[in-house]
């Protein structure tokens, strides 16, 4: 198998600069990753450096607490189609889902998700290191009913990252019709693996590269 089509290969920590980003192009480019996936300030540099190549450019949205209003969500996710994103990777509200209010939730992710129709695959980030299993379930359901392409478990940002267990619990509830990225903390090659066998059908990594080298 070929692990690099797996592969987002990101860059959102505050800090980025220009050259940073570019590099990662070339990288992903050489690599024939699978996209790159930066903060929306970078889509039209990433999608001009990816221009001719089959690397999709991924935009993140309402990163990283998505606790910003649906339309603000809904206008970032234009504006990154607009720069050249085929795909987004949108935060949910965790704090409305640990509420119990699934329609604001739901209505969170049809923002995106109405926004991207036709235009860009959506990825749900549902935060699972903030979550119980029974919350963790109920993410990837209301994602399913409002018609994401993929659940995805962390921005890299809060407590936790990826575990495969989550992958495999987010596989079950999802089932055939969903993808499922694992993202935040997949650093060498055996956990990529162990992600994929749980289940992910896409995983996020900025150690890529160390990923690729360790599978020839």
């Amino acid at each position: 198998m070929d692990i690099a089509k797996y592969i987002d290969h990101t860059i959102l920590k505050p800090e980025a600069t220009v050259e940073d980003v570019k590099k990662l192009c070339k990288e992903a480019k050489e690599y024939n990753f699978a996209s790159v996936c930066v903060n929306g300030c970078y889509a039209k540099l990433v999608s001009t450096e990816l221009m001719g190549t089959d690397v999709k450019t991924c935009v993140v949205v309402g990163f990283p607490l998505g606790a910003m209003t649906k339309e603000a969500k809904a206008f970032e996710t234009n504006q990154a189609i607009e720069n050249g994103a085929s795909e987004i990777d949108m935060v949910i509200n965790v704090g409305e889902l640990k509420s119990k209010d699934y329609n604001f939730v739901k209505e969170d992710i049809e923002a995106v998700v109405n926004a991207a129709k036709g235009k860009a695959l959506v990825k749900v980030i549902i935060e699972t290191c903030l979550l119980s299993d029974e919350e963790k379930v109920k993410a990837c359901e209301i994602a399913k009913e409002a018609k994401a392409d993929f659940v995805k478990t962390s921005t890299g940002f809060s407590s936790g990252g990826a575990t495969k267990e989550d992958i495999a619990l987010m596989r079950k509830t999802v089932g055939s019709d969903l993808g499922v990225k694992a993202s935040g903390g997949v650093r060498d090659f055996k956990t990529a693996m162990d992600m994929i066998n749980a289940g992910a059908s896409r995983i996020g990594a900025s150690a890529s590269i160390s990923i690729v080298s360790e599978s020839k």
